[in-house]
């Protein structure tokens, strides 16, 4: 039989991290010059997906929204600006102390089944992808 003290239970309220909260702002969608298909949602040198071209993507409004971004503490909910234009980043709370990531914002599209019209939110991706409506187990392409 252990009992716990009160400087225990403090331990285990500290322990509950990593903390991580996902950025609000998305790169714009961009198109890949060569092969006109949908790029990875960031920033920086990136590879498109389909045909292996590389490019180097910079949007500083983007980066300027990155940076007065203004997210709630994931431990103590006080509000923080960034302050950093890249995602992801690490922060750290002034209030509590608490160290977090700022995650990349994932872009969602929502489509209708053709089945059953139910709405259907799903994240982006280059390419056309199978896929199966959870309600009525209709199959479907899917594109980005």
């Amino acid at each position: 039989m252990s009992e716990k003290t009160e400087a225990d239970s403090e331990d285990e309220d500290t322990e509950e991290g990593p903390w991580s909260v996902e950025s609000r702002i998305a790169p714009p969608p961009l198109s890949c010059p060569k092969c006109d298909g949908l790029l990875p949602s960031a920033l920086g040198e990136l590879s498109c997906v389909l045909c292996g071209a590389r490019m180097k993507i910079d949007h500083e409004v983007t980066r300027r929204d990155w940076e007065d971004e203004k997210l709630g503490c994931p431990k103590c909910n006080k509000l923080l600006v960034v302050g950093i234009g890249e995602r992801p980043a690490n922060v750290r709370c002034g209030s509590c102390l608490c160290d977090f990531e700022v995650k990349a914002n994932v872009p969602k599209s929502e489509i209708q089944c053709p089945g059953c019209e139910r709405r259907l939110r799903l994240r982006t991706r280059p390419g056309t992808r199978n896929v199966t409506c959870p309600a009525c187990d209709t199959g479907f392409e899917m594109t980005g």
